[in-house]
């Protein structure tokens, strides 16, 4: 007696599972997860500008998006180069106070010309940026510990320049270095228009280039990297000089739109940086990382701080509590969805 089994039906995954493809629930919840930790933080962003824009009259205005936008270009500038940084693994500490030694530096070379005040913050703080990735990368010194020196550095070479802050140098406000700090055009701020320039620039690099693949393959895995003959000593030493570069170009920038070198500025932009860099989608462990994620979290820290403003009855200090807050939250996530997508 003959017995036939009959099979049941089946689905298409199950036939592309025997066929050799790879499961479709786990592809699909792995795009998911790279999804949202790449553009998570845009919605959020505009979740909250929606919120902001129905809740204040005068969040939305041509005068107030300016302005967010002239003062985040600053910090957006600084945080492009630390999210080459990152990427490769490492930290920048210093960039805060390069930002500050940049825009006493364009200050005080505004007297020799603008010439002269444009190009001597790129040099200096370029040079500090040489010396951290030759301290990284050759001397394979802890990143955190060698851009901390360069932070405490920077910081007093900046007040042996002013006199320990007494000496303030000015800006001509006829000057073309003027000019390109406070001069507008088609209604944005000119330093925006360079920071966007230089973003997409940056971007370019970082995905089109063979230095942006060694940026990736050093972050990701530094022996690897090697074996497959990435330099990664030179473009250790290449990232930390961008980021100098970077920092001092931002804190000239800075000094033109305020037409004086002011010493004060830059204290914990450092952290402002790497906040906006993580949260903005890149890891702080390295091989992974987003320039757009960058400007995304630097405008979200903005408008989280102007809607404080806009309440008016909360102190300035609850925006660092909310970003500090923000900031616990997106580690956590980036946490958890590398877990997941790990198990996949």
């Amino acid at each position: 007696m003959t017995v036939t089994k009959t099979q049941a039906p089946v689905s298409v995954d199950e036939a592309k599972q025997a066929a050799g493809a790879e499961p479709v629930g786990p592809a699909r919840s792995e795009r998911l997860s790279a999804l949202v930790q790449q553009h998570g933080a845009l919605a959020v962003l505009v979740v909250v500008s929606l919120v902001a824009t129905f809740s204040f009259d005068s969040f939305a205005t041509g005068d107030n998006v300016s302005n967010m936008a002239t003062s985040s270009a600053f910090l957006a500038i600084v945080a492009l180069g630390m999210t080459f940084v990152i990427i490769t693994g490492g930290i920048d500490l210093s960039v805060g106070s390069l930002f500050a030694l940049g825009g006493v530096l364009a200050a005080w070379g505004s007297q020799h010309g603008t010439l002269v005040a444009l190009l001597l913050p790129l040099v200096v703080c370029g040079a500090v940026g040489v010396v951290n990735g030759l301290l990284v990368a050759r001397s394979r010194l802890a990143p955190f510990i060698v851009t901390l020196a360069a932070m405490l550095g920077a910081r007093g070479l900046m007040l042996a320049i002013t006199d320990e802050g007494a000496n303030t140098y000015l800006i001509g406000k006829s000057s073309f270095l003027a000019e390109l700090g406070q001069g507008t055009t088609l209604g944005l701020g000119n330093p925006v228009w360079i920071m966007l320039a230089l973003f997409v620039a940056g971007a370019v690099v970082l995905r089109r280039t063979r230095f942006g693949q060694h940026v990736y393959a050093v972050g990701g895995n530094e022996d690897a990297a090697a074996l497959m003959g990435a330099p990664v000593a030179r473009t250790k030493i290449l990232v930390y000089t961008l980021s100098g570069v970077l920092a001092g170009l931002a804190g000239a920038l800075n000094a033109a739109w305020l037409a004086s070198g002011v010493t004060i500025l830059g204290n914990g932009m450092e952290l402002e940086a790497i906040s906006a860099v993580v949260i903005g989608g890149t890891l702080l462990t390295g091989g992974l990382g987003y320039v757009s994620g960058s400007l995304v979290g630097v405008l979200l820290l903005k408008v989280i701080q102007n809607v404080i403003n806009q309440i008016g009855s909360l102190d300035s200090s609850y925006q660092q509590v909310v970003s500090g807050a923000f900031l616990a939250v997106v580690v956590v996530a980036q946490t958890w969805l590398g877990r997941r997508r790990q198990l996949m």
